[in-house]
């Protein structure tokens, strides 16, 4: 039976090391692939969600299936802005289409963080996510478990995704990490997702405006309870 997990593990590492290896080689010598990157890197780089929106709607019939791909490629390339896809979503298929495409989407983007993880290491997570990233997260999520999952959630300009990585390096089972997924992006999924159906003009700009103080006010509430943890664990 040891023997038969062994295989196994070494399998599944085999192949995620192959699809990797050959998205990498892809990348560096294939001219299309390589070209589609780095104009979707500029695109979530401009921090624009109608940049993304048109991309998306450029593919016509193949849209969703398209941003269904967008959103697990910024998971696995953390931290790409997931809630620009989510507002481009909203914004081209209507909000509780665009809400359902986007949970369903960043649900599997999760899956894959989490397998990959668990499969090739913690190495393999630092190398996606950076080590400095990684390492953040680790005391809070050890402290917290699935509440740290449900908070982080909540956060638009917070990737979730290093936190989808972490939680594949400890013992959590995976649907354990998936019904706590499932549950803590949903609200925020909704609230996006409603937020960006109605996004033009000027009122791009004043949403966009208060959802990054909604979340740096969030990441300071966060780090102060991680700093007040920490103090406990000295004291104690």
């Amino acid at each position: 039976m040891e023997q038969k997990q062994k295989k196994t593990g070494w399998l599944g590492k085999a192949i995620v090391v192959l699809l990797l290896a050959a998205a990498v080689l892809a990348y560096f010598f294939v001219p299309p692939v390589h070209d589609g990157y780095n104009r979707i890197a500029r695109m979530f780089a401009s921090g624009d969600f109608t940049v993304v929106r048109e991309f998306v709607e450029s593919y016509g019939a193949y849209a969703a299936a398209v941003s269904f791909g967008l959103m697990i490629l910024q998971s696995v390339a953390a931290p790409l802005p997931a809630f620009l896809i989510t507002f481009a979503n909203a914004n081209l298929f209507g909000w509780w289409q665009g809400a359902v495409l986007s949970w369903t989407s960043a649900m599997a983007g999760a899956a894959v963080c989490f397998f990959i993880a668990r499969i090739l290491g913690r190495d393999a997570a630092e190398k996606l996510t950076g080590r400095a990233g990684l390492r953040q997260i680790d005391d809070f999520f050890e402290k917290h478990g699935r509440q740290s999952i449900l908070i982080a959630r909540l956060l638009p300009f917070i990737s979730f995704d290093i936190v989808s990585y972490a939680a594949g390096l400890t013992s959590m089972s995976f649907w354990g990490f998936f019904a706590a997924t499932g549950i803590g992006q949903l609200p925020a999924t909704i609230i996006y997702s409603y937020v960006g159906g109605m996004l033009t003009g000027g009122a791009k700009l004043l949403v966009t405006a208060l959802l990054l103080l909604f979340a740096l006010s969030a990441l300071v509430v966060l780090l102060r309870q991680l700093y007040v943890e920490r103090q406990k664990k000295k004291s104690g």
